[in-house]
């Protein structure tokens, strides 16, 4: 499995009962704390991983950073935060690259192992599913915010709280309730993620527009203008195969083209087992869990926002 259904992780069979998953994420820094950095590099990257049904097993770490600028303080702070995550996910370090470069970068490449009749692809959506998204949307906002020094201190609790908790559970229940599609949702936000199940599986998505969980002064960032370029961009690229209701709100569309660091996974699943998934992540905590739309028939590879 590769670049044929732009799915999360590639994946690549061993043996009959074992293949490897494997991905490659960085970025630069979202966040003033260096140690809070690390820890939201390394979700983003495992979360490719637990987005396919896989286990995350080792990582190498893949770091850019002014060596002649910063302190190395800095640095070591990073990769302590990064691997703190590792060691909460069970993942090995085994080693990493690091250059000299004026801008800071940090991630990881990782594999995984899942069995092959196992997989989550998001090609597998069948009409009459349920939608579920395991967190809020509203990260790159708040971000852009924060960089313009307008983010407030809850606001930007908030948004460190979700992009540095793992997609781990959310994947070890999917898993155990038969899910039948899923991915995470990144930089292409939750149309761009979702349109790209929706071609995939060949089925449309439909998005209760209500229904969708966004951290509220995502809302009031948005309708002040603090708007990240990435969100202009998916919606250039995407707003063709889109079809919006004029009672949705232009401020919550710019939060579903808005692109996600770290974001929660869009699971494809039953309604039965939906509900029973968001009952289960909201009884271990994770609150912002939400059946935020339906899989369709048609029109095939569109999304409706109603």
């Amino acid at each position: 499995m590769g670049l044929e259904t732009s799915d999360d992780a590639g994946v690549y069979q061993l043996t009959p009962d074992l293949a490897l998953v494997q991905t490659v994420d960085f970025f630069t820094p979202i966040v003033d704390d260096p140690f809070t950095f690390g820890q939201i590099a390394v979700a983003n990257a495992l979360s490719d991983v637990y987005a396919m049904g896989g286990r995350p097993l080792t990582a190498m770490n893949l770091v850019a950073f002014p060596v002649k600028t910063l302190a190395s303080s800095v640095l070591k702070d990073i990769l302590l935060g990064g691997l703190s995550k590792m060691e909460e996910a069970e993942v090995t370090l085994v080693g990493g690259h690091t250059v000299d470069d004026p801008e800071i970068k940090y991630g990881l490449s990782v594999t995984g192992l899942v069995h092959p009749k196992k997989i989550l692809s998001n090609a597998k959506a069948i009409p009459g599913d349920l939608l579920v998204l395991t967190k809020p949307i509203g990260t790159g906002i708040i971000a852009t915010a924060l960089k313009g020094r307008m983010a407030s201190e809850k606001a930007v609790r908030q948004m460190v709280e979700s992009m540095t908790a793992l997609n781990r559970k959310a994947s070890e229940k999917m898993q155990a309730l038969g899910a039948h599609a899923c991915t995470d949702i990144t930089g292409f936000g939750l149309i761009g993620h979702g349109l790209e199940m929706a071609k995939a599986s060949h089925v449309g998505l439909r998005i209760w527009a209500n229904k969708v969980p966004v951290f509220p002064e995502a809302m009031e960032y948005a309708r002040i203008g603090l708007i990240p370029a990435g969100a202009y961009s998916n919606r250039q690229f995407f707003s063709c195969r889109m079809d919006v209701r004029s009672s949705v709100s232009v401020v919550l569309g710019d939060l579903f083209y808005d692109p996600q660091t770290s974001g929660g996974l869009l699971i494809s699943l039953p309604l039965r087992e939906a509900e029973e998934l968001v009952g289960a992540l909201r009884e271990d905590g994770d609150h912002g869990a939400a059946i935020v739309g339906e899989v369709v028939k048609e029109p095939e590879g569109r999304m409706e926002i109603v």
